[in-house]
């Protein structure tokens, strides 16, 4: 099984790893890198190192940049005297120190992913967003505005586009096909990310923009599993939201998930997928960067797991209007 998506999603394959799923770590951390400098390299997060992937289009220009059927012209950003990449500017604590040191490194990694689409049985992706920062000149989609982290916003080069159903279906569509060319075995379970937006880039209140997003987005998935016998569903979106929890799962800040909420989601995940055979097994280039990873996290507290997750969202709000409040 292979996991991607929005951060919520790091949680799910946080679990399969510790419940002893053929969980497939197709970029792991090499061996002698502690399992606490590998977190902070972007190592374990999901099945290769891509970070997270918020929308559709990211994820369709993924296996496109993978199969080197897409080429993006604007590859690198500036931050102070390196560079980082801009479709994984945070992956890395630092900036690399060349353009061509982040080439090679990013062509190492889409081989990565690569290998993990021709060689998973299961891709688990979490959708989570429909805001989207789109170049004019390529239509290359990244995960973050670009001036925030890295780089600089200039309105000529790009361009905020939030994704309509017909998009997004559209880019999923067309990745699931991609992948069943090389891979016509996998199937795909889609779940949609229960963690409301934290600022947004039209001129809704984020509370509005939340629910035309996650709208959006539960629609599709839905559909996608009427149209495809290998699509399944799985609703952690509805286990956190409904209202019958009356936000029993959400933190003060209504926005973040208390471990309980996270723990229970699993909980009924598992029930409704048990491991195969009731056997632990790993898929992996490293097995024991696994269980080491695995052993790590458990030995940190509940809050301390939800610190891990990574979620660059959150650095939008530091740039949010105040209406968006």
């Amino acid at each position: 099984m292979a996991t991607a998506g929005s951060c919520f999603a790091q949680h799910i394959g946080r679990n399969l790893r510790e419940k002893g799923f053929a969980y497939l770590d197709a970029e792991p951390a090499p061996a002698q890198v502690s399992p606490a400098l590998a977190s902070e390299y972007g190592y374990g997060m999901y099945s290769a190192r891509y970070g997270n992937i918020y929308t559709a289009r990211q994820l369709l220009q993924l296996l496109q940049r993978a199969n080197g059927s897409f080429r993006p012209t604007e590859d690198y950003w500036i931050k102070g005297d390196g560079v980082v990449d801009p479709f994984r500017p945070t992956i890395e604590p630092e900036p690399f120190g060349s353009v061509e040191e982040l080439r090679a490194v990013r062509a190492g990694h889409l081989d990565c992913v690569a290998g993990l689409l021709r060689d998973a049985d299961v891709f688990v992706f979490t959708l989570g967003l429909t805001e989207a920062w789109l170049s004019k000149t390529d239509g290359a989609c990244y995960p973050l505005c670009p001036g925030t982290v890295a780089g600089v916003f200039d309105e000529t080069v790009h361009a905020f586009r939030n994704l309509d159903y017909t998009e997004v279906r559209a880019d999923m569509e067309a990745f699931i096909a991609g992948v069943r060319d090389i891979n016509p075995k996998m199937r795909f379970l889609l779940t949609v990310s229960p963690v409301p937006l934290a600022a947004t880039a039209t001129d809704t209140q984020v509370a509005v923009a939340t629910a035309y997003s996650k709208s959006v987005l539960r629609a599709v998935a839905g559909d996608l599993v009427v149209a495809h016998e290998f699509i399944d569903y799985f609703p952690s979106f509805e286990i956190i939201t409904s209202p019958f929890m009356r936000g029993y799962f959400f933190q003060p800040d209504g926005r973040e998930i208390l471990p309980r909420g996270v723990e229970h989601v699993m909980s009924v995940f598992f029930e409704q997928h048990p491991v195969p055979g009731g056997k632990a097994s790993v898929a992996t280039g490293s097995a024991a960067s696994d269980t080491d990873q695995a052993s790590f996290e458990r030995d940190m507290t509940a809050d301390e797991v939800r610190e891990k997750i990574k979620c660059d969202e959150e650095l939008l709000s530091a740039f949010a209007p105040e209406r968006n409040a």
